[in-house]
Formats: C-alpha cells, structure tokens, sequence
C-alpha cells in the first residue's frame, strides 16, 4: 500500500508538471525540456524515496559509470548514478542521463563486470534518448496520455508488488500499457550499444553475459512475483541467447577482483539491507570464509547493526589489520571503539582516519564525542565546529557542539547551536526557545544578527 501511495504520487507530480510546463504546441521534445524533466524526476525520487550518500558506495557506482560514459562521444547532458535504498530488483535510466540502482540489484551482482554491464546497458538508453522518445510520442496524443507514460516510466521506482498498480494506473491514463517498458527492439539496441561501451572501457563481454543470467534467475513463477526490471527491460531470454551464442567459442576469464567493489558490496548489504538477514548472511559466509577480513568487516557491521558493538569489535579489528589504508575500515573501528567506552582507543584510529582525504562526517563526529567523554573540551569544540562548517547538514553536530560550550560554561555558543540543531529539525517551538536564550548571553554581532532575522521571520 504505501508503495501504491508512492506510484500515485509520483504520478500526480508529473501530471502537474506536464500541465503547466508543457508546451500546447506537440514537437519533439527538446534537450532543455528533458533536463527540465530530469530535475523535477530527481527531486520527486528524493522525496519519496531513499538515496544512499555512503561515499564507499555513491563515490564508487560513480566512478564506474563514468569510467563508461568517457567512451561516448559528446553527450547532450551529464550523467549522474544513484543506489537507492530499496529490496527491489530494478535499474532504471531517467530523462537526461540520471542513472538509478537499487539496493536490491546491487546485492544480487557478483563482481565488478556485472555492475558495469547494468551501468552501460542503462547509458546506452539514456544515450539513445529511448525515454525521451516515449514522451515525445506520448505528447502526440494528450497530456492525460503523457501522465500515463510517465506513471509508467516511474514503475521502475515501485518494486514488483506495484507493477499491477501502476500499469492500471497508466491503462487508465493512457489507454495503452505497452508504453509502460522498453520495446524489444530498444533493448536490443541498447544491448548493442552497451556492449560496445563496456568493451571500450576495458571491461569483458561475458560481465554482461553473467549479468543476463542473473537477471534470468530472478524471474520466479507467477506474474505478480516477477522483478520489476523484466517487467520494464523485456526480451530477457532472446538477448541471453543471442549474447551466449556470440561468446560460445570464447572462455569466459575469472572476474577480476576489485577491492572497491567488495567494500561497496559488503557496505550494501551490512549497512542498507535486511539487518536480520545481512547478519545471517555474514554468519554463514565467515564459517566458510574463515580467514576473508571483508567478511570479517561485513560482519562486524552486522553485528554492530543488530545492537552487538562489543561481539563487533575483532572483526573489524581483523578488518582494519589487513586494510589499515582505508579510511573506511579505520572509520568503522574508531566508531565501535566509542560504542563500546574505549575512547582513547576511538580517538587515536578516529585522528588517523580523519587525517584521510576521504575523511567523512562520522569520522569527525566520533571523534568529536570521543573528545568530550574524554573531558578534551577545547579540541571538542574545534572538531565539531569543523564538522559543522563542512557538513552542514549533520545535525547531530551542532547538538553536541551545544553541549561542548554547555560544559565550558558558554550558555550563550550553548543555546545558539542548540537552536540551529531544532530549527535543522523543524522544532521551531524548541528552537525559538534556545534563540531567545542565546541573544541574553551571546555577544557575537553576527550571531546575534541571525537569530534576530530567523526570530523575525517566524512571527
């Protein structure tokens, strides 16, 4: 059901903006309307869903999708890549070039080749403009039409239990539930095209292979149970049979083995699955992989992520000894230490982990607190300002950057940042309570200017 409301809203977005933003007069579409539509697709999928901002994840799809998209020719648009958090089998390219994995799909995939092989086949319909195509033939109809297709295209954010839903939904609209996938034909070519890029970007055809059979075997009995992804990328089977064919007389070679993608897998499923069935997947993975420290890290996160930081701590104790580099591995330890009371222990992993140019907020916040539990007031103070000014979305931050000057006798800097954490958090009765407690102490005239414009705005 509130994977319905979801389809239904996306749905009513996009037929408002069609109203309103689409020309009455039907030529094609153009490359300004479809970045135009990809904003508003992107923002719409931001507010009804989840996107994973995790760098060992977003950084690395990323860096493989542009690795791809360097052997295109000059592209109209930039293109972007996304996991979202969501136990759906699915990939879908949006208008514009905007690429979208979920985390369910991501799970299921073995290697780096067949991430890759997603990637190129989702570019290649984004650089053939096959979705800009289905607009512009829905916009020789109607905009109740053009609504339909969208709602369509936006079954690929719905998961497979909504696949029925939303075809309704677009029969009703559109009169024609056919515009709601890829013809075969647009597969096919896509296929072509992405093979052609993969294979450029140094990647080997049976990734793609090895990525059809994985698609394959998904598709259980009983249509309401079939993946999204078949649902809206058909001719699974012919496009398996005809690739198998052309690489029967070649051996496939064993998949190379890429430290990032393990870390970004192993992330995936510790931190954004299942947590009941990431931590019995690591159970019975470390039994028989004994001696892998990234099982023994996906583990470590499981089992933090169930409520068992201290059973957490020698794996990834293990984890950070065979990758003492990475600043991820080092991050996670720094932040279980804390979990379990070490905090000289966090703070002296967390100051070498910091010290990474892919230092992130987490890092700095445990550091941070490790600081204060240690009574180290002032460099507290430095590390949560920093990380304030660096990530200023990190509420959390100015919580305890509150309660840093609280304990250095600062009621003034105290309730200032308090109210910045309440306002970040739409508590404006809290927050005006703090703002109003500051300017009796706070002497900073710009401060003081602030929370007089924010106390004035609200009235």
């Amino acid at each position: 059901m509130i994977n319905f409301r979801k389809t239904i809203a996306l749905c009513i977005t996009f037929a408002f903006f069609f109203t309103v933003s689409m020309p009455d007069e039907l030529s094609a579409i153009t490359i300004q309307e479809e970045n135009e539509l990809a904003e508003q697709f992107l923002q719409t999928v931001r507010r009804q869903y989840r996107i994973i901002k995790d760098p060992a994840i977003a950084d690395y799809i990323n860096d493989v999708g542009q690795r791809i998209v360097a052997e295109l020719p000059q592209q109209p648009f930039t293109y972007h890549f996304y996991v979202i958090e969501q136990d759906t089998y699915n990939a879908f390219a949006s208008p514009a070039g905007h690429i979208f994995v979920f985390s369910g799909l991501f799970e299921a995939l073995d290697h780096e080749g067949e991430l890759a092989a997603l990637l190129a086949h989702e570019i290649a319909h984004a650089s053939c403009r096959h979705i800009s195509e289905m607009i512009e033939s829905s916009k020789k109809t109607n905009i109740g039409t053009l609504a339909g297709v969208i709602g369509g295209i936006l079954i690929g954010l719905g998961g497979a239990s909504t696949v029925g839903s939303a075809i309704t939904i677009g029969s009703m609209a559109a009169g024609q539930s056919a515009a709601l996938a890829y013809t075969r034909e647009k597969e096919m070519q896509a296929d072509q095209i992405g093979r052609k890029y993969l294979v450029k970007a140094g990647y080997d055809l049976h990734s793609m292979l090895s990525l059809l059979k994985t698609i394959r075997s998904q598709e259980w009995f009983g249509t309401d149970q079939v993946p999204t992804y078949l649902r809206t990328h058909p001719a699974t089977e012919d496009r398996l049979t005809y690739l198998a064919n052309t690489l029967s007389n070649e051996p496939a070679p064993p998949p190379r083995d890429i430290y990032e993608f393990k870390r970004a897998h192993t992330r995936l499923v510790a931190l954004y699955g299942d947590p009941q069935k990431a931590l019995k997947r690591f159970q019975h993975s470390i039994k028989i992989h004994p001696d892998d420290p990234m099982t023994h890290y996906g583990y470590g996160l499981a089992l933090e992520r169930n409520g068992n930081p201290k059973a957490a701590v020698e794996h990834l104790e293990t984890a950070c000894n065979a990758y003492p580099n990475d600043p991820f591995v080092t991050e996670d330890l720094g932040r279980i230490y804390f979990l379990n009371g070490k905090y000289e222990k966090a703070l002296d992993i967390l100051k070498t982990a910091v010290r990474q140019p892919q230092n992130r907020a987490d890092g700095l916040f445990f550091m941070g607190r490790s600081q204060l539990a240690l009574g180290q007031l002032t460099a507290a103070t430095k590390t949560f300002t920093r990380l304030t000014e660096s990530y200023p979305d990190y509420l959390s931050a100015f919580y305890f950057l509150g309660k840093t000057y609280a304990e250095q006798n600062d009621p003034g800097n105290a309730h200032y940042h308090l109210g910045l954490y309440h306002m970040g958090k739409h508590d404006r009765e809290n927050a005006s309570f703090h703002f109003k407690q500051a300017l009796k102490n706070i002497t900073n005239p710009e401060k003081i200017k602030k929370i007089n414009q924010i106390l004035k705005d609200w009235e």
